[in-house]
């Protein structure tokens, strides 16, 4: 999400619309609930946000969304969901939202082009980011041989060595995915098991080119200034402190994601680390009229298929809500 900016005094002048279902955000959650809420006739709009289209856009191979036997690409996927959402009448803004105030009704959504939306219900899908380990040396050679994302970047690590940080599902993934271009990956985990599903933890053990390193942590980036890149990373035992190098050409943290909700911070109840909570079985948060789906609330499964369940949930339950408001108001007259 972008940044909050204050607006200046011609702000009060900003064009505003109303709309009965507002959507932030653009993955698997956001496209689903589009599709269904356009179905129910509701015209709803959808904010794209910073990455149209979500984490799916980076993610190259697909192979366990339904409905697929053969491997399918992640912006392939996307687009095809997006198209399918313009198709039975979803509206989409390519823009985003600076700031949300859910405590009026309707609910009023500024745009970072000044524009105001107010909706009558909104469906969060803003999804998640990637997590850094927060070292000054990662941040100094980010895009210089540090990522977060190794269907981005594995290309440009074609017969060199990389490392991957992490122990779950995204760090496993992403060392199988890298053999495909690298002359070795080693993988660096501060515990002494994964977290991983057990299939894929499988695969991993079984490939010839993974070597994995238990119970150290990343403690520096390794790299030179002219040119600016990575050469390795200094590793340090978590029992003995015992610090070893490890030559690499690129670094690739995958120690998970934080999910994009600080612009509703305070609003909405949410756990620790900043996943908004829904009430048990459904996509409602603790205000009425406002859904949350996908990766932005959920921090188990992290699925495109989720997601996209998730994103029907809210759209049902918002198609519900307005219908019953509906009737309400007929009945007043």
């Amino acid at each position: 999400m972008g940044a909050y900016s204050i607006k200046d005094d011609v702000s009060t002048m900003s064009q505003s619309r109303s709309v009965r279902v507002a959507i932030i955000g653009s993955g698997p959650a956001g496209y689903t609930a589009a599709i269904y809420a356009a179905r129910a006739l509701l015209q709803p709009v959808l904010i794209s946000g910073m990455q149209t289209g979500g984490q799916l856009t980076i993610t190259t191979d697909v192979e366990n969304y339904p409905g697929f036997a053969d491997v399918i690409q992640g912006p392939w996927l996307m687009d095809q969901m997006r198209d399918q959402a313009a198709h039975v009448g979803t509206e989409f803004i390519d823009d985003v939202v600076v700031q949300a105030d859910l405590q009026t009704r309707p609910f009023r959504l500024t745009l970072d082009s000044g524009e105001v939306i107010e909706a009558e219900t909104v469906i969060i899908a803003t999804g998640a980011q990637a997590r850094w380990l927060g070292l000054p040396t990662e941040k100094t050679f980010q895009g210089f041989g540090v990522s977060a994302c190794a269907t981005c970047d594995g290309f440009f690590y074609r017969g060199k060595p990389v490392v991957v940080v992490g122990g779950g599902n995204t760090a496993v993934e992403e060392a199988l995915f890298l053999t495909t271009f690298a002359s070795k990956v080693t993988v660096v985990h501060r515990r002494n098991a994964f977290r991983a599903e057990r299939i894929l933890q499988e695969r991993l053990f079984a490939h010839p080119k993974i070597e994995v390193i238990w119970d150290h942590e990343v403690d520096e980036v390794l790299g030179q200034t002219d040119p600016l890149g990575v050469t390795g990373v200094r590793i340090r035992h978590v029992d003995t402190g015992v610090a070893t190098d490890v030559a690499a050409d690129g670094v690739f943290i995958a120690i998970g994601h934080a999910p994009a909700s600080e612009l509703f911070r305070g609003q909405l109840d949410m756990t620790g680390s900043g996943y908004i909570h829904v009430k048990p079985g459904t996509a409602s948060t603790d205000i009425e009229g406002v859904y949350a789906a996908g990766d932005v609330t959920d921090d188990v499964y992290r699925q495109a298929v989720t997601a996209a369940g998730m994103g029907c949930m809210a759209a049902l339950e918002a198609a519900r809500h307005l219908a019953q408001k509906d009737h309400h108001a007929a009945q007043a007259k």
